[in-house]
């Protein structure tokens, strides 16, 4: 690494700027475009009548390294299973979980045969791509035995859910001297192809194990040819890049472009440049699960950004408390209220004619409220929504979300 010594801590204070180190991982959802998360577990609008906001909701997960069992953490299955219960315990359950590599730690038959067991528990769909891990043996043919039906190549695909159009990459085959991930000739150019096709507005979500993003090319935490890729999905309005390896929280954005790296379910590893090298940390018992997580990811529509929450493994679920708005007399009371970001807003008809809630971007709409019935909505993202009733158009109210 050139420079002085002054140059390169500054170097890394300003990197590390970017980092923040948080729990267990993230629930995306996928809405109007934006991929949005949200913690985990039983929140505080649960009880009540719940409403299909439209969203799109999945669960990235990454680095379970099945088989570890060095003091950095003994029990990495207990840690997974673990994370299966925050999924478990979501009251707006996932469409799917995508895991992003380095599910095993050796490559062994009885690892992988861990690893589906406990994910299994889900009776969901899991998406995969191999890490490094995965692929130590037989050039990864274990690894396609068991998640690679259907794919390209070492395991690359694409898939459509919803508005979105999802790609898992694989760069961690024929790896060269340096440690860069590389994707290679042949699956940039069905990547090219696959997303001739799609139009501008089409959401993509991009997930491969090593990032696609110069995290710090110095311990290899970088893909090679990571830019050639990048260049075919400059034309897409919302593009989101979903990476592990790193076994900690990262987020970069450039144009329309999101990075964002997902921490370990297994054990964590040193921020970029503040030890001699990469590998598994040891951490007070106490602070372990503070450090090992997931990710909520969501998409609402095609016109607003992908929300991503991390959650540790050992956070309580972060209950935010609702927030009521009454239908009465005409009007809604209050008729603008300021709330903090993964707050519900419950409406509440008090009137003896119907109402409904309507935004006016389209954010959410309630169905037809009669007389005591509810409607709730989930605010993940800061901004001004300004409502108004549909049937009723002088009723008008607005939320302010911080």
């Amino acid at each position: 690494m050139s420079g002085t010594e002054d140059e390169k801590n500054l170097g890394r204070r300003n990197f590390l700027k970017c980092m923040a180190w948080v729990g267990t991982g993230a629930v995306w959802t996928m809405s109007s475009g934006i991929l949005k998360g949200s913690p985990l577990g039983p929140s505080a609008g649960a009880e009540m009548m719940s409403h299909n906001d439209g969203a799109l909701r999945f669960v990235q997960i990454s680095d379970s390294h099945i088989g570890f069992d060095k003091p950095a953490n003994t029990d990495v299955t207990g840690t997974l299973r673990a994370a299966v219960a925050k999924i478990k315990a979501t009251p707006e359950p996932p469409a799917f979980i995508l895991h992003t590599g380095d599910l095993t730690h050796l490559s062994k038959p009885a690892e992988f045969d861990t690893l589906q067991q406990v994910l299994s528990e889900l009776s969901l769909p899991v998406f995969y791509v191999p890490g490094e891990h995965d692929v130590l043996e037989d050039d990864g043919k274990s690894y396609l035995a068991r998640f690679g039906k259907g794919t390209q190549g070492a395991g690359w695909y694409s898939f459509d859910q919803g508005d979105a159009h999802f790609i898992g990459l694989v760069n961690v085959v024929n790896l060269k001297a340096g440690g860069l991930g590389a994707l290679g000739t042949e699956q940039l150019e069905w990547l090219e192809k696959d997303v001739k096709r799609l139009k501008s507005s089409t959401p993509i979500v991009v997930f491969a194990h090593i990032p696609l993003w110069s995290v710090y090319p110095e311990w290899g935490w970088g893909t090679d040819d990571s830019a050639r890729a990048l260049s075919y999905l400059r034309r897409f309005g919302s593009v989101s890049v979903l990476n592990g390896h790193i076994h900690q929280v990262m987020q970069k954005v450039e144009g329309h472009v999101t990075f964002h790296t997902a921490m370990s379910t297994a054990f964590p590893q040193p921020a970029p440049g503040t030890a001699p090298s990469p590998g598994p940390m040891k951490v007070a018992d106490d602070r372990l699960r503070k450090l090992l997580g997931l990710s909520r990811v969501s998409f609402h529509g095609l016109n607003h950004p992908i929300a991503i929450t991390d959650v540790p493994l050992d956070a309580e679920m972060q209950t935010a408390v609702a927030h009521q708005v009454v239908m009465d007399n005409f009007s809604f009371i209050p008729a603008a209220a300021s709330v903090p970001v993964g707050t519900t807003v419950v409406w509440t008809n008090r009137d003896d004619v119907p109402h409904n809630a309507v935004s006016t971007d389209q954010t959410f709409k309630s169905p037809v409220l009669d007389t005591d019935e509810q409607f709730s909505h989930r605010f993940d993202a800061p901004g001004t929504y300004k409502y108004f009733c549909s049937m009723h158009p002088k009723m008008t109210g607005r939320i302010v979300v911080g």
